[in-house]
């Protein structure tokens, strides 16, 4: 499971980054619109700041503090600084990752961030999950918004 679950980690987070990559013009990472209210530049700050905080702070004891507001409110952070983010919690997520027993993923996550007991295992499902679903929603945006 460990295995299977890094392999998917870094696998979408590589995705996020090639998105982040194709955008033709840079200022449209930043762009909203009328229906789109997160631009895909404070998607990636979110997905940076979810998995570092859960995986990398939690599990794997990274200095890591998260502000999830900054995830948000941030803007016209520069292409190449988000690429950079996005590698470095690629290695937080693989590290932290590589560091968990199979007993470990069984017992119960060190918090509820659900607002439920749940084992390390199904929360780690469920942020893949969280990760798939903001990285669906940014090549989204890209094709949408970056044509114009």
């Amino acid at each position: 499971m460990i295995q299977s679950l890094q392999s998917l980690f870094t696998r979408d987070l590589n995705k996020l980054k090639t998105e982040v990559e194709s955008y033709q013009n840079e200022e449209n990472i930043w762009k909203t619109d009328e229906n789109i209210s997160n631009s895909a530049g404070n998607l990636s700050l979110h997905l940076v700041g979810n998995l570092n905080h859960y995986i990398g702070a939690t599990l794997g004891n990274s200095d890591y503090i998260r502000n999830r507001e900054l995830e948000f409110s941030l803007k016209d952070i520069p292409r190449t600084e988000l690429i950079q983010q996005i590698e470095k919690t690629i290695e937080t997520v693989d590290l932290a990752l590589e560091n968990l027993s199979a007993e470990e993923l069984q017992r119960a996550y060190p918090s509820e961030p659900l607002g439920y007991t749940m084992t390390t295992e199904y929360f780690l499902i469920h942020l893949f999950g969280h990760l798939s679903y903001h990285l669906g929603q940014i090549n989204y945006h890209r094709r949408l918004l970056d044509n114009f």
